[in-house]
């Protein structure tokens, strides 16, 4: 359990198109097997320590004639920043996907100071 202190809360949030496979024959719309898609989010301000960071899937566009496996998640979460990954398998059919996600941590104070 992450406890911060509300003058030192920071939320940041966003959304990225992670990738459109389908327009240009990319390996999640014609591949088959293990596909991975990994994106670099950096966050606006660096917080104090590693936020807490959550990823779902806000658009999702998939061959229905095909399994649908996906998995996303956030990994290498710093406190600069994290990637956005998306996987999936088998013979699943990934047109296009984006993410959108929520950071949360504790951030810098005015009255901080360091000696």
């Amino acid at each position: 359990m992450h406890k911060i202190d509300g003058r030192v809360l920071g939320i940041e949030q966003g959304s990225a198109l992670l990738f459109s496979d389908f327009e240009f024959g990319g390996e999640m719309w014609i591949g088959d097997g293990p596909r991975c898609k990994r994106v670099p989010v950096q966050f606006k301000e660096k917080y104090r320590n590693k936020p807490a960071v959550q990823v779902h899937l806000q658009m999702w566009d998939m061959d229905q004639r095909f399994n649908q496996r996906a998995e996303i998640t956030a990994e290498n979460i710093s406190r600069e920043g994290f990637e956005i990954v998306f996987k999936t398998w088998g013979d699943t059919k990934v047109a296009r996907v984006a993410a959108s996600w929520t950071a949360m941590g504790q951030t810098e104070y005015e009255d901080d100071f360091a000696l």
